[in-house]
Parts: structure tokens; C-alpha cells; sequence
């Protein structure tokens, strides 16, 4: 079908909040491009929004899954177990820095991470409460959506949220919150919403996703630990668009030398594969009673398989090494950028979570989300696909896969730095 014929299907039978504004269909891709339905090929900046660290169909990764479709497709693990899981969990465990042996819960979803992390969170604490941080995002189920530090669009239409979650401000000094101001705003939440009697968790990004790709001082990362040490909170690092190799080291936390108490991670983690994990000390893991943690499809033979040939990926191509030379190459290239154009300001990265702002001039740095729009809308006509993310709407992220080709990689860049000619 053209992409004309699969727009009026989509117009008539998917729901509109769940309808991509895009009415190009994909048909088919490989590492970094893809093609749609009418033939069009485009270069992906975008993966799957952080999925594809490892680029769109990874050979070994395809070949683990047609493999484990030979064998068992599904039985419930919480029925009956099969090794995909176990090895996965052992896998995840040894790898994750969390703060003691690590034990593992499999899901579908980073959202589903991230509610599963609380529930063992007031498992573990007897605790209820939860403090986040603006800019934040944590998913679009209930809880998670109350625990995003971003309204629109995640939580308009839906009433109220629910209750025990509360907020601090992130420290991103470019918009006027210093690390000082972060703290000291942390602590305020502490004395005057939430208490650390009543405090389960603190559950921080260590890079904003949705919120800008803003890093998180290691010395504020630092901090957090102690304050949860001293108060019996536990952190809790969601690391569902930062890990797997996206800053550089497998997880963002591994740059401050912070272990937190649980981590959550998706995405990258099975190359397009629905998976997800909580990875946490033991005793924390351990600490809701039997059968209080599962779902029907979590940690499903098909995405366990995947996961562990991402794992055997990242040794056998040196994924980590080729992620911290695509970071040195954009961040040349970024400071180009920001020296030849008058509205790109704040270049930032860690390893190739990379992003730049658009603002009116580097003076008032007032934010531009409609240069930021009009960059990515012309991206597109020139076949490229690129996002925009931030809490004021003007900063352009940078997905692209790790294992992007040098010539695709400069080429992708050339369309970027056309259109930030043509919309200036």
C-alpha cells in the first residue's frame, strides 16, 4: 500500500490521541535508514526515539530472535520459566551498578519499569512517596504521568493524577536553576511536601530525556545519594533513554560513580524488542511478597533473546568505544554550528546524547520551538528524521544509531546544517 492509502486507513481506524502526525509509513530499514511505503529512503536521527543504539535490524540481533521463534514464543514465565529470563537477569546483574548484588524484574515498557520500581519502592521503605524532578519523564501510565515533570501533552486530557508525588527542580543553569538552587529546592520539597518519614523515593534521569538531554552534575548526583543514605529514601536512577550506551558507558549514572538503589531501564536494551528492566540490590528487590510482581508478557522469550545479543554486540563491535567517538564527532561539529549561527546556542553532549538550543540571540537566549519545528519539518523534506524535545519546545536531539556509517552520519548532519541556514 502507498503511504496516501495507509494515511486514510490510519485516519479512520486509529484512535487520534495514538495517531503519529506523520503520514510517511515505514517499510522497511537497516542500521540507520529507512525507506517508506512509497519508496522513500530517510536517514534516521530519531531511532525509534532511543531504541536503535545498535541501528534498525542488527543482524545477530535478528538472527537470536527468528532463532527463539523456533523454539518458544510465549508461556507466562511466572507459569513456567525459561532460560532467556534467567540469563538475562544474570547478564543484567553483573553489569548494572547499583548499590550491592543486584537482583532483576523483567517487563514490557520503561513505563512499566517505572511503576514497578515504586511498588517496590513502598515495599521496601513501607514508605509511599515519591519526589521527581522538573523536566522529568517517567511514562504515560497513571502513576508515571503524575511523576513526569512535564504536563503537556502527557497529562491534558486526563483529570487528575494521583497523589503521593512530588517535585524538585532540576538543575539546568542555562534556564536560570543552578545546581545550588536545584538542592536547596530538593530539600524545600523534603520539609514542605514530603518528608523523608514519608519519602520512598527519589528518582532522577541522570541525563533529561523529554526535558532537553541536560546532564545531571555528578556532584548533584552525589548529593542525592547522601541525602537518600542519610534518610532512608532510596534513589532510584531511570535510565530508559540514557542507557545502553547512549552517553558513552553503558549507563549515564556509570559518569558520576553514583550507585543508586534500583535502576530502570527499555529501549535500547533489546534493539526494538519490547523489554524492559528493574535492576536493585537484592534485599530491595526481594522485599514484596510472592507473585506481587509480573504481567503476562514480561520479559518475553523473543525480547530476552534480543537483549542478550545486544549484550554480545556491544563486546564483539566495541559499541561503548564507537558511542564516545560519535559524541567527540557531533560535539565538533555542534561548536561549528554554534559559532556560525546566530540562534544556536548551549551545544551540549555526553557521548552522543547530543542536542543543541534554538534561541532568538545568544544574549537573551529566549527559546525558538518554531525554529526548532521548522528545522525538523525541513529536515524531513530533505529525508532526514529528527526531534525536537525540551521543556520550552527548541532544543534538536540526536538519536541517531552508534553504528551509523561515517558517510550517512555527514550527510545526515549536511541536511541539518542546511536547514538551519534556510530557517534563520
Amino acid at each position: 500500500m502507498t503511504n496516501k492509502e495507509l494515511q486514510a486507513l490510519k485516519e479512520r481506524y486509529v484512535a487520534a490521541g495514538a495517531a503519529s502526525p506523520n503520514e510517511q509509513f515505514a517499510d522497511h530499514a537497516t542500521n540507520a535508514e529507512l525507506w517508506d511505503a512509497d519508496g522513500k529512503r530517510m536517514i534516521d536521527f530519531a531511532g525509534g526515539i532511543g531504541v536503535l543504539n545498535i541501528g534498525h535490524r542488527h543482524p545477530k540481533v535478528v538472527e537470536a530472535v527468528k532463532a527463539q521463534l523456533d523454539k518458544l514464543m510465549h508461556t507466562c514465565q511466572t507459569v513456567m520459566p525459561y532460560e532467556g529470563y534467567v540469563k538475562l537477569a544474570q547478564k543484567l546483574s553483573e553489569v548494572v551498578p547499583v548499590k550491592g548484588h543486584a537482583k532483576v524484574m523483567l517487563a514490557n515498557s520503561g513505563a512499566e519499569a517505572l511503576e514497578n520500581a515504586m511498588k517496590i519502592a513502598r515495599a521496601a521503605t513501607g514508605k509511599t512517596n515519591v519526589i521527581c524532578f522538573d523536566g522529568g519523564y517517567h511514562g504515560r501510565t497513571f502513576y508515571t504521568m503524575a511523576m513526569n515533570g512535564k504536563a503537556a501533552p502527557y497529562q491534558t486530557d486526563f483529570g487528575p493524577m494521583p497523589g503521593t508525588v512530588f517535585r524538585a527542580p532540576y538543575p539546568v543553569p542555562y534556564h536560570g536553576v543552578s545546581e545550588d538552587e536545584a538542592l536547596r529546592g530538593l530539600k524545600m520539597a523534603m520539609k514542605a511536601d514530603s518528608p523523608a518519614s514519608d519519602t520512598a523515593a527519589i528518582v532522577i534521569e541522570p541525563v533529561l530525556g523529554e526535558g532537553g538531554f541536560y546532564a545531571a552534575p555528578a556532584s548533584f548526583l552525589k548529593e542525592i545519594r547522601k541525602i537518600c543514605d542519610e534518610n532512608g529514601i532510596l534513589m532510584i536512577a531511570d535510565e530508559v533513554q540514557s542507557g545502553f550506551g547512549r552517553t558513552g558507558k553503558m549507563f549515564a549514572i556509570e559518569h558520576s560513580g553514583v550507585e543508586p538503589d534500583m535502576m530502570t531501564m527499555a529501549k535500547s536494551m533489546a534493539d526494538g524488542m519490547p523489554i524492559s528492566a528493574i535492576v536493585g540490590t537484592d534485599k530491595v528487590m526481594d522485599s514484596s511478597g510472592p507473585n506481587s510482581l509480573g504481567g503476562t508478557y514480561t520479559g518475553s522469550p523473543t525480547a530476552c533473546a534480543a537483549a542478550l545479543a545486544v549484550f554480545d554486540v556491544f563486546k564483539e563491535e566495541d559499541i561503548l568505544g564507537k558511542s564516545q567517538r560519535l559524541g567527540d564527532t557531533l560535539r565538533k561539529r555542534f561548536d561549528q554550528w554554534q559559532e556560525q549561527f546566530p540562534h544556536v546556542d548551549n551545544v551540549r553532549n555526553l557521548g552522543p546524547m547530543a542536542a543543541i538550543e534554538l534561541v532568538t540571540d545568544k544574549t537573551s537566549k529566549e527559546p525558538r520551538a518554531d525554529l526548532a519545528a521548522a528545522v525538523t519539518k525541513k529536515a524531513k523534506e530533505n529525508g532526514l528524521i529528527l526531534l525536537s524535545c525540551g521543556m520550552y519546545g527548541n532544543t534538536l536531539r540526536f538519536l541517531m544509531p552508534v553504528t551509523i556509517e561515517d558517510n550517512i552520519l555527514e550527510e545526515g548532519l549536511a541536511i541539518v546544517e542546511q536547514a538551519l541556514k534556510e530557517v534563520g
